[in-house]
This record gives C-alpha cells, structure tokens and sequence, in this order.
C-alpha cells in the first residue's frame, strides 16, 4: 500500500485498509504509520484542553497520555462495532485527557463548574461591551451576590498551582504578579536547605545513571538540547510515538526510584 501524503488527511476507506493490514501482519511499521496518521488527532484534542490544564502540569505529558491512548485504540478497535477507527480513537483519546486531567486536579468539580461559568460570564460581557465587567456587573450577570462571587474566586484561586508570575486576581485591571505578594527568602543561606539539595541532586544522579543508555540520550536531547519528540525521532531515527513511549517510561522509572525520597527531591526541580 503506497505512502498516505502527509499533505493530505487519509480517508476513511483508507486509514481501515492500512488498519486491515496491521491486524493482519502485525507488522510494527504499519501500526507505526497509523499512530502518525493520526498523532495531529492527539494534538487537537490536548490543545482544544489546554486552558483546563492545570499551570503546575505540562502538556507534553498530555500529548504522550493521549498516543498512549492512541495506540491502544488500534489495537482493541474493531470495525464492527460500526465506528471508523478515527471516531473510536477520538473517544479513546479524549477520555483518557479528560481521566489525566481529573486525575492531575485536586479542585473539587463545583469549582471548576464555578471558574467555568465565572469565564464565560466574564467572556460573554467583553465581547458585548468591549470592556471586562466590574465585580459588581460579573456578579450581576451570574446571580449572585458580589461577596458569593469574590468567595468563589477565592476558592479558584487555592485551588490552582500556578507561576510565580501569574498576575493575582484581583476586580480591577493588576500589574501585581503573585511572586510580588511573597516574603523574600533566601534558602540559599540556609546550610541545612543547602545540604538537602545537595542530597536530593545527587540521589536524582544515581537514579538516572541506572536508566538504559538509550534512555539517557533521550533525556539529554530532550532536557539539555531542548529538541522536541519529532526531532529526538529523527535523529536515532524511529517514530515520534516510539521516543514519547520511551520518555513516559523513563519518567515512571524515575519516579519509582525516587518514591521514597520525593519531599527531598522537591528541592531539585
């Protein structure tokens, strides 16, 4: 079977019949061709998400969560069931961001619903007005009282891990960012905070000596080079799926080795 172009989205008919010849063979490389066939699928869906995706969180952990996805998909995709395989691997992907997501935020689903609500109100109103709403109009628009929605606010904010340099909520327009709130301290003078540092990088060392050659390389090109998944692909010359599957391990090798340590090891990130 010839190539899909990259230039063009495959087909129905024809994503099923490279599908049929996977089952059929079980040759890697076909599968392979399918996972890139529909990686752009994991892309949308992760971006279309992003804006619920919690600050502390990366997305590329969402990306590799949803070719996980992807792959089991065409391996438990059965074509009579009625479903193209596109439209079950959307529903598998999109279910396991939606479970991640879940899983990642600790923020009770009433508050989420609340900054749900409070964000469209407030998006509904600029884009009627051309201006954001004042406390007192938001709370309006909402029906509630101005004491209920700064309450509710309130819990959004706690519920969130964000940047030192997110701008703090506030009813006016702020240039205040949230590092700006925080007491000066420097650690660095701390001895004990030094030490422990010194422990929790060195304990970070040892773990990562004990990964797979490959894995390390990996790491490098990732984490030291900055390439992306693509690239990292390019270069040792395999799938981007295959370096985000090897990544997702490495990172779950890691963090079984270093379980017992991780309130030390919060000092090395």
């Amino acid at each position: 079977m010839t190539p899909t172009p990259t230039s063009r989205r495959a087909t129905s008919d024809e994503a099923l019949a490279l599908w049929k010849q996977y089952r059929a063979t079980n040759d890697r490389a076909l599968r392979d061709r399918l996972v890139l066939t529909f990686a752009p699928l994991v892309k949308y869906i992760v971006y279309k998400k992003v804006r619920e995706i919690p600050a502390r969180c990366e997305v590329e952990d969402f990306i590799s969560c949803g070719l996980e996805a992807l792959m089991a998909s065409i391996d438990r995709y059965d074509p009579s069931k009625g479903a193209t395989l596109e439209q079950y691997a959307w529903t598998r992907i999109h279910g396991a961001v939606l479970d991640e997501l879940r899983r990642q935020d600790w923020a009770p689903r009433s508050v989420r619903r609340w900054e749900r609500d409070i964000d469209g109100a407030a998006d509904a109103f600029t884009a009627l007005h051309g201006r954001k709403p004042t406390a007192g109009e938001l709370s309006e628009a909402l029906g509630i009282e101005v004491a209920e929605l700064r309450r509710r606010r309130s819990e959004i904010t706690r519920s969130d891990l964000t940047s030192l340099n997110t701008l703090v909520t506030s009813d006016d327009e702020t240039t205040i960012e949230r590092i700006d709130t925080l007491a000066s301290t420097d650690q660095r003078l701390d001895p004990e905070h030094t030490a422990a540092t010194t422990e929790a990088k060195e304990k970070f060392r040892e773990a990562f000596a004990q990964l797979p050659q490959r894995e390390r390389e990996i790491a490098v090109m990732l984490y030291v080079k900055h390439l992306t998944l693509a690239e990292v692909g390019e270069v040792l010359g395999v799938t981007e799926s295959r370096i985000s599957q090897i990544h997702t391990a490495m990172k779950h090798k890691l963090r079984g080795a270093l379980e017992a340590d991780a309130e030390i090891l919060r000092l090395v990130a």
